[in-house]
């Protein structure tokens, strides 16, 4: 039996705690920004019900719709299927698997906050995800 072949193409999983809204929006910006040139996933130690509706609003003024994703518990599945693991407050929850490159974005956490508060989040989570996309792209 042959074993698939890895794709070519880098992926990255974002990881925050309820995975309601700074990987939310560092996922979307990273499938914004990039296309399909990087694989992209999302997930939460502890995933929330929903996304927070102020991320989908602060979202929506950058012309990105996120109103229609579910955040996701992480697996081990999806930690290894990942080039890079970008974690942003998930402290040791997420496994860690020797050949991945480790990340951990500090980012205030938009839980429980109105727009206002979530903007300023917002642009630094896409100052970073900018900054990861022309790092990836150089490399391949």
């Amino acid at each position: 039996m042959s074993v698939p072949a890895r794709s070519a193409k880098p992926s990255v999983l974002f990881v925050c705690v309820h995975n309601a809204g700074r990987s939310q929006m560092a996922a979307a910006y990273l499938t914004h920004l990039a296309g399909d040139r990087i694989e992209v996933r999302s997930a939460g130690s502890a995933p929330a019900d929903q996304v927070n509706p102020a991320v989908v609003e602060a979202m929506a003024e950058e012309g990105i719709d996120i109103s229609a994703e579910v955040p996701k518990v992480l697996t081990v599945g999806a930690v290894q299927g990942s080039d890079v693991v970008i974690t942003m407050g998930c402290g040791d929850t997420c496994p860690v698997f020797p050949g991945k490159r480790y990340l951990d974005w500090t980012l205030d956490d938009p839980a429980g906050q109105g727009v206002d508060a979530v903007r300023p989040i917002r642009d630094e989570i896409r100052r970073r995800v900018e900054g990861l996309v022309g790092e990836l792209s150089s490399k391949r």
